[in-house]
């Protein structure tokens, strides 16, 4: 028979999760089980610190303890709860999509600082490889007016992607697409947070988790940056712009493709690039 799960207060279960998860080398231990306690119990976190010595009920700290052997094998903590925020609004994720982050919420800013010095009729914007839908969608929501088509080559993202278009009341559209080539309108303005990690890097164990065919390309990871570059000339309008996510040790080569194909270089954010047709 199966033995029944003890059991045990909240302060106690936190401090045994903390202990176990930085004898795996997790930096953020302390955060994370708390995060994954207080999902578990659907509570926020500053209950757990209020009520430290109330009790788990059995059946949820049999839960959380599955789910802290799974953050013990490095399991991403946005895989584990199954969201994560993104400019403050919550996305649903799954092992289908790539994880946002933080960095990524730099596409958004200078979107904004493009669309406020423009003139202001709608504008067509195109986020390819859209994973979970992040990108497209908080430009929707952020500005209404846009026409924004959501693309992807894995169709379980975009069930994903629809799933938070939904949840989140946006209008966008969703086509299955290899980069651009189900795109056929022209635009305003490409978004793409496409793969660009190297097979070779060092990388976090995380990642492991991750959709290999969100996270790694060929030729130094730059080989669908480099494709949709080629693409990209054909379907933006003069003076619109084409805003890319890589890794900084990346971005003279992708300025200097980018320049063969009729772009110039307005600004470099971070990880982002931005580029814009003549």
């Amino acid at each position: 028979m199966k033995s029944q799960p003890r059991t045990q207060a909240i302060r106690d279960w936190l401090q045994s999760a903390t202990q176990q998860l930085t004898a795996h080398n997790i930096q953020t231990a302390r955060l994370d089980a708390e995060i994954i306690l207080a999902h578990t119990v659907h509570r926020s976190r500053t209950f757990l610190h209020a009520h430290g010595e109330d009790l788990i009920e059995p059946r949820l700290r049999e839960i959380a303890d599955a789910r802290l052997a799974l953050r013990g094998d490095r399991t991403p903590i946005a895989y584990i709860i199954g969201h994560r925020e993104f400019y403050g609004r919550q996305f649903r994720v799954t092992p289908a999509t790539l994880i946002p982050r933080p960095e990524s919420e730099t596409f958004i800013d200078l979107l904004n600082e493009l669309l406020a010095s423009s003139s202001g009729k709608p504008k067509k914007l195109v986020d390819v490889g859209t994973g979970s839908g992040i990108l497209g969608i908080t430009a929707k929501l952020e500005h209404p007016s846009l026409d924004v088509t959501l693309l992807d080559i894995s169709r379980h993202a975009l069930k994903v992607a629809e799933t938070n278009a939904k949840l989140l009341d946006a209008d966008v559209a969703i086509i299955h697409s290899d980069l651009l080539a189900n795109y056929p309108p022209v635009a305003d303005i490409i978004v793409a947070n496409l793969p660009y990690v190297d097979p070779s890097w060092e990388r976090s164990p995380e990642t492991d988790h991750e959709p290999e065919l969100a996270l790694f390309a060929k030729d130094d990871g730059l080989q669908l940056i480099n494709t949709l570059i080629a693409q990209a000339r054909s379907h933006l309008t003069p003076g619109s712009y084409l805003l890319l996510e890589a890794d900084p040790r990346q971005h003279t080569t992708i300025v200097d493709s980018a320049s063969a194909h009729g772009f110039a270089l307005r600004e470099i954010r971070g990880f982002i690039v931005c580029l814009q047709t003549a």
